[in-house]
């Protein structure tokens, strides 16, 4: 018995992605997002991919998927013409010709927990895994003033928006019980008091953080449940470390192994052509640090972590000396450490929507060869 495909836009899918992976956590550099397309066009299925390349979109037609979606942004730098003398344009004139929308989750979706670096530590069998370098200036923390009976009414509003997750618990505040006042003007419906009488009314101060990306979500939420016609809150911005967002990850091998034995795990797991990494260190390996892509940065924080070996890509050669036999660096390519992101957003639109048509690029987009 066959069933039916669901129905959905290329903003429904989109959406659902952000939700997963905000835009608001791509780096500065980054282009995220709907690149091409229509966000209302009707989703015939989808096509999940590293790169986006002229045999991508030949793909995605065969298998008439009009949607693409890609780790890295086909358009990342500024874009002024359209005339075919570069694959990038000849990508994109193919995919706007045949109505393809192309969709791009890249740094945002290496930033969180159950992304990119989630699924290469998955691969690798880590555990107890954590963010190696948490995001900061992400949260943001909201104070509101609540009458006392309507207190455990709004608490559940912001907490159903978003707000009050510290790691692994949720509905966390701060409440404070106090006397608030104010006077109603001839122009108001007060929920208590009288017109042009001062009211004093008991109080509780409620405090909680949130993403700052949730913002909107959590004061609509607030003004929605809150009785009062003017509602009084504050916002702060915080410098707090967003330990569910941020670059790289760190975690346990199950047993320790030797250094020889990680790498021949390393290379058949990520199907390596060559490892490039630094001196040995004669010692069992049991914590690792990883990032997708270009992680050269991250070094401080592998080694701050205490981690054995950092795999990573596109570690240049003046770089690997500052490993400074800390740490062995294990550069496995950047497409290598990245290939299985694929696969993410496969399960992830597979677990979301059950009943949509979703495909796995079978185009070998790496351009490096190996001989």
């Amino acid at each position: 018995m066959k069933f039916k495909l669901m129905e959905l836009r290329v903003k429904e899918i989109t959406s659902y992605f952000e939700s997963v992976a905000s835009l608001s956590y791509q780096e500065s550099y980054d282009n995220s997002g709907l690149l091409a397309g229509n966000p209302n066009q009707v989703v015939t299925g989808a096509l999940t991919t590293i790169d986006v390349t002229e045999e991508v979109v030949e793909e995605a037609i065969k298998l008439q998927c009009n949607l693409i979606i890609a780790h890295h942004p086909i358009i990342f730098s500024g874009l002024k013409k359209l005339t075919g003398k570069n694959y990038i344009e000849r990508t994109l004139i193919k995919a706007i010709k045949n109505d393809v929308a192309i969709y791009a989750a890249h740094t945002n979706m290496d930033s969180i927990q159950g992304g990119v670096n989630s699924k290469i530590c998955e691969k690798l069998g880590l555990t107890n895994c954590t963010i190696l370098q948490p995001a900061v200036g992400q949260l943001q923390k909201l104070a509101t003033f609540v009458p006392f009976d309507q207190a455990e009414k709004v608490r559940s509003a912001i907490f159903n928006a978003g707000a009050g997750v510290i790691g692994n618990y949720d509905s966390c505040s701060y409440n404070l019980q106090g006397t608030g006042s104010f006077r109603a003007g001839n122009n108001t419906n007060p929920y208590v008091g009288n017109k042009n009488e001062i009211h004093f009314e008991k109080e509780t101060r409620v405090e909680t953080i949130f993403p700052k990306h949730l913002q909107n979500k959590v004061i609509s939420a607030l003004l929605n449940a809150h009785p009062y016609e003017e509602v009084a809150y504050d916002i702060y911005p915080l410098e707090n470390k967003h330990n569910q967002v941020g670059m790289g990850m760190v975690g346990t091998l199950e047993k320790p192994v030797s250094e020889e034995a990680f790498l021949i795990q390393l290379k058949k797991t990520f199907n390596c052509g060559v490892i490039k990494h630094t001196s040995l260190l004669g010692k069992e390996v049991s914590k690792i640090a990883v990032c997708g892509g270009s992680g050269s940065f991250l070094l401080p924080n592998a080694i701050t972590a205490n981690a054995d070996f950092f795999v990573t890509g596109d570690f240049k050669y003046h770089q690997f000396f500052d490993a400074d036999k800390k740490i062995v660096i294990a550069d496995i390519g950047h497409f290598e450490s990245e290939q299985f992101t694929k696969e993410l957003f496969y399960e992830l639109l597979i677990k979301k929507f059950p009943k949509f048509a979703v495909h796995l690029s079978k185009v070998k987009t790496n351009p490096v060869s190996y001989f």
